[in-house]
């Protein structure tokens, strides 16, 4: 809410935008209540406090974005808050870390404030690219509404620095393209360009998930059972209700 009233102060806000950001905090007060419910017990720590910091600085994007729709365009207060919540992307992760305080919650919650700028984000640039770009942002909603229909793509994925540099490039692409420095065919060509990499990032994984998931049923059913038994309960386990929306991250 405090930032809201300081967009609103800066630059004003429409209806239209007023009313999306308090939808944002809303809902997003909701979700975020009830994932630390079903979290077992989590501490909330300074790592998860930045988190929640990026997430409240996306929500006053996300009413700037909602009225740039209506022809309110404010450049300058958009980017400046998307960037500076894309700058404390690497904090929240390296406090955790030091602090020992790394848990499954906070590394969800890092991976859906970073879904959740990149969705807006690709709103505000396909209002002046074209809706072609806003796929952008769906690319992770897209890859949890495939796994309802086909469970093995909810298997938690291994580390891969690929991943995390497609997904770092990605936000610096919309980040720089939404503030509009940029001739039109060059924006253009850096969205294409980050859309490709996020074609060949998804398929690798996608690939990888499939031939796992080949091995299992190629296994014998004592030897599934067997092997199930070994493993503990996946990381990404539920793509809905753990947080936010969605999973596996890019990053």
């Amino acid at each position: 809410m405090a930032v809201l009233v300081l967009v609103a102060m800066l630059v004003g806000l429409g209806p239209v935008g007023s009313l999306v950001g308090l939808g944002f905090t809303a809902v997003t007060w909701v979700l975020l209540s009830r994932s630390l419910g079903r979290s077992g017990g989590h501490r909330w720590g300074p790592a998860d406090t930045i988190t929640y910091g990026r997430l409240i600085l996306t929500g006053g994007v996300a009413a700037l974005v909602a009225d740039a729709a209506t022809g309110s365009v404010h450049h300058v207060v958009l980017t400046g808050l998307a960037a500076v919540s894309l700058m404390f992307d690497a904090a929240d992760g390296q406090v955790a870390r030091r602090t020992g305080a790394t848990s499954r919650f906070g590394a969800r919650f890092d991976m859906e404030a970073d879904s959740v700028l990149a969705l807006v984000l690709s709103v505000y640039i396909a209002i002046h690219l074209g809706w072609w770009a806003v796929l952008m942002g769906l690319f992770r909603y897209a890859f949890i509404v495939a796994g309802w229909a086909l469970p093995w793509l909810n298997a938690p994925l291994p580390p891969r620095m690929s991943r995390k540099v497609v997904a770092a490039s990605q936000g610096v692409v919309l980040v720089v393209v939404s503030a509009g420095l940029l001739p039109t065919a060059v924006a253009q060509i850096c969205v294409a360009v980050s859309l490709i990499s996020l074609c060949w990032s998804f398929a690798v994984d996608i690939r990888w998930l499939w031939l796992q998931e080949s091995s299992r049923r190629r296994l014998p059913a004592p030897s599934r059972a067997f092997a199930g038994a070994g493993h503990s309960e996946p990381v990404l386990a539920d793509p809905v209700s753990d947080l936010l929306v969605v999973k596996p991250a890019t990053t």
